[in-house]
Order: structure tokens, then C-alpha cells, then sequence
């Protein structure tokens, strides 16, 4: 567990470097919730995300490279909103959910 959380925090570390300032770790000290539908996790010595239908993994010693790739990925879901989000976000958050998935 000690490694999870030590290749969650240095991923965190580096996605915050890039700009990716919405992640945050969710509790088990594996996950980091980065985006609506982008979740990164580690495992077995990778950390592993998936892209639509695609699972993505990048080798855990490079948290750098992976906050790259998942940093892309980032981008690609903000400039491309679901356009369900809206709608669920007013239902559950009401208006306080603006800018925040």
C-alpha cells in the first residue's frame, strides 16, 4: 500500500507541475480522480486509466512521463465536455457545480 500511495502522490505532484490542478486522490491511496471519466489508478507496478473504450497504462517508475499522457487526456475531455455533465451537475451539486466536474 505504501507504494501505491507513494506513485499517487508523485503523480499528483507532477500532473499539478503540468497544470492539472482538479485531481485528487480518493481515499484508498490508489486512486486519483482527475477528470469526468479519467481515474487513474496503481497497480502492480503501473499506473493504469482507461481512454473510451481503451485501457491505458504507463510503467510506475515514470510518474512524469504518465502525468503527460494522462495531462493530454485532460485537456482532450475539457475542451470536449460531455453534454450530459450539465445536466447532472445542476441535479446534484445545483449551481455550485459550475466549473468543477
Amino acid at each position: 500500500m505504501a507504494e501505491s500511495a507513494d506513485a499517487m502522490a508523485k503523480l499528483h505532484a507532477e500532473l499539478a507541475a503540468l497544470g492539472v490542478s482538479d485531481a485528487y486522490e480518493i481515499g484508498d491511496g490508489a486512486t486519483l480522480s482527475v477528470w469526468i471519466g479519467l481515474v487513474v489508478s496503481y497497480r502492480d507496478g503501473f499506473y493504469r486509466w482507461q481512454e473510451a473504450s481503451v485501457k491505458r497504462r504507463h510503467v510506475g517508475s515514470d510518474p512524469s512521463g504518465c502525468a503527460i499522457r494522462v495531462a493530454r487526456r485532460y485537456a482532450d475531455l475539457r475542451a470536449n465536455v460531455p453534454p450530459w455533465w450539465e445536466d447532472l451537475a445542476r441535479v446534484i451539486r445545483g449551481d455550485k457545480a459550475k466549473g468543477y466536474p
